[in-house]
């Protein structure tokens, strides 16, 4: 007998029909998995959670019209907090955005007025304005590498103090005058302010607004080239250069984006109320920067959704509207929302840990 023993070849055997064959690698993870990786699923569980607990803790809010205040509350918070989200995937987030707001509505109303102007020259300068604000914040960023923390927190003193001299040194008051006699106010007012009937309840035109550019916003994350831009510099703005993504361009438009936005709020505000309080808008940035954190958007940037910081928005005005409607001291009203954004904060990151497991 041989003292040495020769190995039999392997035979591979094939896979049965019908079967697939796996290496862990290409495994697909469970549903329940890949639904927590979407960013906007933990804030639309809390909405939800939201609304049924004031349905039955504030009755009034069954209502038809409480449940249209709700919402026009929300469409103010929400029109803002769209872009505002989309320039934190983007990686960057803008501290000058609620004054910009009324800086935007500033503008629009005193040049109508004193230079007895068509309300929609000011709209167009305010416009003008609003984006040069924003592509000044984008521009310093990018020139200067300084954190956008520093960058439009500069900005925010600056037209802090400009929004309350200026007004004081024009009108000689800290609010604008009354233009709502003035010629294309009507016109103007039916674009940003009007309010239209349904089901016998009345709806802001805002409302309309929000669900639109919401709509846009996800249609150009999800679908678009400039979308893969945004989360490729909010991933990594060495590497998405290094691949060709033009950055600056990028960064820059993104703030111009938070421009425009104020400037359509801006201009609700004015239409709204036909007049504007030089010192209001402070501390409005915060709260877009927490609908949309609370929406599924990371501080870290790369990560986030259009959808969920639609749910974010709904939550502060559920919340705001809701504490009213209940009878409670609406001093509650910043503890809640302080909670809700410490339990998105936490939520996200649990979510991220989660879908991200092998």
């Amino acid at each position: 007998m041989s003292m040495t023993q020769q190995a039999a070849p392997a035979v591979d055997t094939p896979p049965a029909p019908g079967q697939k064959q796996s290496d862990g690698r290409t495994r697909q993870r469970p549903l329940a998995l890949r639904l927590l990786a979407r960013p906007e699923v933990g804030v639309f569980l809390g909405a939800v959670a939201v609304l049924v607990f004031f349905l039955f803790a504030a009755p009034p809010v069954r209502d038809g019209s409480s449940m249209a205040n709700i919402l026009y509350q929300s469409s103010t918070i929400g029109i803002m907090a769209l872009p505002v989200a989309l320039l934190m995937i983007g990686g960057e987030f803008d501290l000058s955005a609620g004054v910009a707001v009324i800086t935007s509505a500033l503008t629009a109303s005193m040049l109508s007025y004193q230079l007895t102007l068509n309300v929609w020259v000011g709209v167009i300068v305010a416009l003008i304005v609003s984006l040069a604000i924003g592509a000044f914040n984008g521009w310093l960023l990018v020139k200067t590498g300084l954190p956008s923390f520093l960058v439009t927190l500069g900005t925010f003193l600056i037209l802090q103090g400009v929004n309350l001299a200026i007004t004081k040194l024009v009108t000689g008051n800290v609010a604008t005058d009354d233009i709502s006699d003035m010629d294309g106010f009507a016109q103007a007012q039916k674009l940003f302010a009007s309010t239209f009937e349904v089901g016998g309840v009345n709806v802001k035109i805002t409302v309309v607004w929000w669900l639109a550019f919401a709509a846009l916003a996800t249609w150009v994350l999800l679908r678009t080239k400039y979308g893969n831009w945004i989360f490729a510099v909010g991933g990594n703005k060495h590497s998405a250069r290094a691949v060709g993504v033009p950055v600056t361009f990028t960064k820059i438009s993104l703030f111009m984006l938070v421009g425009f936005g104020a400037w359509f709020v801006g201009m609700h505000q004015l239409f709204s109320f036909n007049t504007v309080q030089s010192g209001e808008g402070v501390g409005q940035e915060l709260i877009y920067i927490a609908a949309a954190v609370i929406g599924g958007c990371l501080l870290t940037g790369g990560y986030g959704s259009a959808i969920g910081p639609v749910f974010g928005a709904f939550m502060f005005g559920m919340v705001q509207q809701g504490i009213v409607y209940a009878g409670w001291n609406p001093d509650w009203f910043k503890a809640f929302l302080g909670v809700m954004l410490l339990g998105a904060v936490l939520i996200n990151l649990w979510v991220q840990r989660t879908a991200t497991r092998r």
